[in-house]
């Protein structure tokens, strides 16, 4: 799939601009603080409802602004074009297809990408949030009933939170209900991240072998979020008195955490900062490779900042690597980056909010 034209409105320093993109590399070039980042920002938000950067979710909206949209037309890789639109005004994001008000779920469904930025390190150095984040992103496009689930397993998650903040202890009729219910997505949940997980695992070998041949075999480790060869209901309920006192569900799916290891530095500590931005990478890249193996085509690839994020030698090993594949990518700088300066590429000079392609 790729992302023909992108349209933004009200997004941060960027008060209203089009652009059409090429089917393959595309380059933003201009100073920093300029909006080349924003431009990745927009087709992120599309593909994950959310953002890739840090802050209040108000600072989004260009100051002054009543609100921001994105809109777009998708082509899939058998013709097929949608249009897409992502808007927010106040605290509510509201999504169209195709000129229909849809769940921001239905649009996400439509618009896979994938972000390399410089905040991506926090997938290996950061909470167990981001990579559960990571990991649930492919197995929602991969497992069509994993949002409805997913939903079910908050409402259960919500019902048994607050049952257990009450002065007395809930009788069985009141919790075991929403602790069966509980159980039942959670297993689910955690049946779909170890398939896709085990099917990572190639990928994620092959682009280690790439980028961090130095370090050996990777390995991945999952913890479920609750102990192995235990049933989820019967460790909800034999831990009610210690969730109880302290006001929340401390054992199920929304617990998770996976890792990844090398044989040659088999634990995060042994990284050094460089070498966790690399695995950072890795993961980023074998997931593409992963959903272009399942959905039969490419999703749209960002790499943020990615002179200032790799050397020479793995800018050379990341650009010749997808010049090889169908993907689109969105590549963001101070300046074109050295490896591609010989490379067919469409670029676009930014500046102050304006976006110009050059020719």
């Amino acid at each position: 799939m790729r992302l023909e034209r992108l349209h933004l409105q009200g997004l941060r320093c960027i008060g209203d601009v089009a652009i059409d993109l090429a089917a393959g590399f595309n380059v933003l070039v201009g100073a920093n603080g300029a909006g080349k980042t924003s431009v990745l920002e927009a087709a992120f938000l599309l593909s994950h409802g959310r953002s890739f950067r840090s802050g209040a979710r108000e600072a989004l909206i260009q100051r002054g602004a009543g609100g921001l949209n994105i809109f777009s037309a998708v082509r899939h890789d058998d013709g097929q074009i949608h249009r897409l639109g992502l808007g927010r005004v106040g605290s509510r994001w509201e999504a169209r297809l195709d000129g229909e008000d849809v769940q921001v779920g239905q649009l996400i469904r439509e618009c896979a990408v994938v972000c390399f930025e410089p905040g991506s390190h926090a997938l290996i150095a950061g909470s167990a949030e981001e990579r559960r984040r990571f990991l649930d992103w492919g197995v929602f496009h991969v497992e069509h009933e994993f949002l409805s689930t997913w939903r079910r397993y908050q409402r259960a998650l919500k019902q048994r939170n607050s049952l257990l903040r009450g002065n007395a202890m809930p009788e069985e009729s009141l919790l075991g209900p929403w602790e069966h219910e509980l159980a039942r997505a959670g297993s689910q949940i955690d049946q779909w991240r170890r398939e896709y997980l085990d099917a990572l695992l190639p990928y994620l070998r092959e682009q280690a072998a790439l980028l961090l041949p130095e370090l050996g075999t990777v390995e991945l480790r999952y913890r479920a979020g609750w102990p192995d060869d235990s049933d989820l209901a019967e460790v909800l309920a034999s831990q009610r008195g210690r969730d109880q006192g302290r006001g929340h569900t401390t054992s199920g799916a929304h617990r998770a955490d996976w890792s990844i290891s090398f044989q040659f530095a088999p634990q995060r500590e042994h990284l050094s900062r460089g070498q966790e931005k690399l695995t950072a990478l890795i993961c980023v890249l074998a997931q593409a490779w992963l959903d272009a193996q399942y959905r039969g085509e490419w999703p749209v690839i960002c790499l943020d900042d990615l002179a200032s994020e790799l050397d020479q030698d793995h800018q050379a090993a990341v650009v010749g690597s997808l010049a090889g594949t169908q993907a689109q990518v969105l590549i963001s700088g101070t300046e074109l980056p050295r490896v591609l300066e010989r490379s067919p590429v469409k670029l676009f000079h930014v500046e102050q909010g304006h976006l110009t392609p050059q020719v």
